[in-house]
């Protein structure tokens, strides 16, 4: 089959469709081919694939030109439901309910058939509803997680968009103002509307009849918060986005749009450029890159992450770790070895308590940056970590590289240093023997419970929002 024409069995329908038009009998138009009519019958039902002279051949005896023979469109509704039937019988989803295909023959009216296939349909809509239980949502970070890796955790498409949409708005040098970001909602034909009763299931909501972005008036400090969010919306647009069919679509849009807004709050040229001069003076902060454009120490640490290979080339980690030490965010292309599960998941895993990830929750000051040299066994790493805190609970930011590269950093004359001897549990795991044994069987204590360990998302359109919200929301909103 050639590229661009139909599947076998739209093909067949199509040859079965002009052979009746043409008043043929599978016999007839076997002997007007040379082709045996149980021969043409498995054509037609789309279990053997035509030579082109055979085709050549239909063509020419059922006075159709080969381009309309080979189209993609079925012949008919009729035909197009059949198909319909014949893909959803054929698929997964239906071989895990152990029931019988069902041929459509003569006897079945259209309108049954259309029925049987409407069934067919919300089945499928029902199971690819956008659910995720918590081993689901591990396997999928995990797989974008070795996907970005891959590519350096860099997206040259995403950058090339962000710049461009920057630059349409005026925007110039320094930070991304809110004004910038409403005249790039303006240029897509929406307009940035701040409300009170976003659902509680939201970020944001976009109205696509009304070009309108619903956002929160709250902001964190600076406004990075809402900058980011007003930019991850235009991004579902600018990156035709479709409802996700799955998880991992999901979080593969998700992580899109996130980079889109880093990508714009943090232009590429000016962000390397930065980097770059600091970089040759051995002055590498995090710190320093964050108060110049005006966002989060976070999304500053993220954003390096997006860069220092591609353009500073150095390898490096980022971890954001919480106050118990699980780690919530992980990223590295420089041999850390980050702790994981025998999935390969490392969301929920302890780091080593010996990393600076964790010790910078034990120091007195955590206005600037701690630095320190942690041996491990897979070499010695320089870290940068800042900590911070939500209303939830604190959390540590680290940006990491191999010792060799600590030399472009300030902070690299730190005397701060520490031996981690992680995965082995004897590092920091297991308690002393002493202890253990004057302890073990004596202690009970009472765990404190995650519940969103044990629950699946909501399911929906998309993962954890509540369909019927947003469209109450947007139909209160529809008339103001």
């Amino acid at each position: 089959m050639k590229a661009g024409s139909p599947d076998l069995a739209t093909l067949g329908h199509r040859i079965r469709h002009f052979r009746g038009e043409r008043g043929f009998t599978l016999d007839q138009l076997g002997d007007a081919i040379g082709l045996a009519g149980s021969q043409l019958s498995l054509i037609e039902n789309g279990k053997r694939e035509p030579k082109l002279s055979t085709l050549d051949a239909l063509a020419a005896a059922l006075d159709v030109g080969l381009p309309e023979l080979l189209a993609r469109e079925a012949p008919s509704r009729r035909a197009a439901l059949e198909l319909e039937l014949g893909r959803a019988q054929s698929s997964p989803l239906y071989a895990t309910l152990g029931l019988p295909a069902i041929r459509p023959g003569r006897g079945i009216t259209d309108d049954t058939l259309a029925a049987i296939v409407g069934l067919h349909r919300e089945l499928q809509r029902r199971a690819s509803e956008a659910i995720a239980t918590p081993e689901e949502a591990r396997r999928a970070n995990t797989e974008l997680r070795e996907r970005m890796r891959d590519r350096a955790n860099y997206l040259p498409e995403i950058e090339q968009l962000a710049e461009e949409q920057v630059a349409a708005a005026g925007h110039r040098q320094g930070a991304l103002t809110h004004r910038e970001v409403s005249v790039m909602a303006e240029r897509l034909g929406f307009q940035l509307i701040y409300v009170n009763d976003l659902p509680d299931s939201t970020r944001s909501i976009t109205d696509l009849a009304n070009g309108r972005i619903y956002l929160p008036p709250a902001s964190i400090p600076g406004g990075h918060g809402l900058r980011s969010m007003a930019l991850q919306a235009m991004a579902h647009r600018l990156l035709g986005h479709t409802p996700p069919a799955s998880y991992v679509e999901f979080l593969w849009q998700r992580l899109e749009i996130n980079y889109f807004a880093a990508a714009c709050l943090m232009p590429q040229e000016a962000s390397v450029a930065f980097l770059a001069q600091a970089k040759k003076e051995k002055r590498l902060a995090i710190e320093d890159f964050r108060d110049a454009f005006g966002v989060t120490h976070e999304a500053a640490a993220l954003r390096f992450t997006n860069l220092a290979t591609k353009h500073l080339d150095m390898t490096l980690h980022f971890l954001r770790v919480a106050g118990d030490g699980a780690l919530q965010k992980g990223y590295e292309n420089d041999g850390l070895p980050l702790p994981t599960d025998v999935t390969g998941s490392i969301e929920g895993q302890w780091v080593c308590k010996k990393w600076s990830a964790r010790t910078a929750f034990e120091h007195t000051n955590r206005t600037t940056e701690n630095y320190q040299y942690t041996d491990t066994p897979a070499g010695t790493f320089w870290c940068a970590t800042q900590t911070g805190r939500t209303d939830a609970a604190e959390f540590s930011i680290t940006v990491g590289v191999p010792f060799a590269q600590a030399k472009w950093f300030r902070g690299r004359e730190t005397t701060m240093r520490a031996v981690s001897t992680c995965p082995d549990d004897n590092c920091c795991r297991r308690a002393p023997d002493g202890l253990a044994e004057r302890w073990s069987g004596q202690a009970w204590p009472s765990a404190r419970l995650h519940a969103h360990v044990l629950s699946p998302l909501p399911s929906g359109t998309f993962p954890g929002v509540d369909d019927a919200e947003v469209y109450e929301f947007l139909e209160s909103h529809a008339e103001q």
